[in-house]
């Protein structure tokens, strides 16, 4: 014998071993009267009768719960119901027992049935709902979209193909360029670097060093005009020397 929670009677079974080589359908009214077992009322009209040692057929001359062997298929499957008699034609049944290979269980009611089967499904469809907001991601950019587990294996399972570098078109070049150039223009650098691999040098400095070159150049063209104009002060103009021919 086992100890059973008796407010809740549809989840628990109950079993007597010693009997079960011994059950049929004579006995199987005694099997279900042990007091050990949780489904038996000991106040019922059965247990009267077993104390004063009367016939079964007894039953339907007395008023109030009684238990009857519903049906029998021997030695598997018994059925015994719990009812309550009014009058020796009139009962009204109030729960059924299964007993299965020696073992008791309560028959559910229609109510119970339904309501175990509704949160059966709700549960479901809750795990359903749980697991499927799992796989929904959201981006501002985006929007909404499905990001599954097997999606991630089979791409890493996938050789990726490596993408052709298209090369810029001369539009995109140009582009550029006047966008660099206009850059350039609007905020002017403010450091230089003269040879690759030397430090950066501020524009002012290169400026101040670059100023030389340009009066070396202009001390250069004086000399080359004054060159010049010795040579054509020595030589005389063109028209001098046309009207000395003509004297001579």
């Amino acid at each position: 014998t086992n100890t059973f929670d008796i407010h809740n009677l549809l989840g628990i079974s109950w079993v007597d071993s010693s009997w079960i080589p011994i059950l049929n359908s004579g006995s199987v009214l005694d099997y279900f009267s042990e007091r050990s077992n949780p489904f038996y009322d000991r106040t019922c009209n059965n247990e009267v009768v077993k104390m004063q040692r009367l016939t079964l057929e007894h039953l339907n001359q007395m008023v109030g719960i009684e238990y009857i062997l519903l049906h029998a298929q021997e030695p598997i499957l018994f059925i015994i119901r719990k009812q309550q008699r009014q009058s020796p034609s009139q009962v009204i049944p109030l729960a059924d027992y299964y007993i299965i290979a020696g073992v008791i269980y309560q028959a559910p009611d229609l109510g119970s049935v339904i309501n175990s089967r509704v949160l059966t499904a709700v549960h479901g469809i809750q795990s359903a709902f749980d697991e499927a907001m799992s796989y929904c991601r959201y981006h501002p950019s985006k929007g909404y979209w499905w990001h599954f587990k097997d999606h991630e294996e089979q791409d890493k399972v996938r050789p990726k193909a490596k993408r052709k570098e298209e090369p810029s078109s001369i539009f995109q070049r140009q582009r550029v360029d006047a966008l660099l150039l206009d850059l350039r223009q609007k905020f002017p650098p403010k450091f230089v670097q003269l040879k690759p691999g030397e430090k950066p040098v501020p524009v002012d400095q290169t400026k101040k060093e670059a100023e030389p070159v340009p009066e070396t150049v202009k001390s250069e063209e004086k000399e080359t005009t004054k060159n010049v104009q010795q040579t054509v002060s020595a030589k005389g103009p063109p028209e001098k020397r046309m009207r000395l021919q003509k004297a001579v």
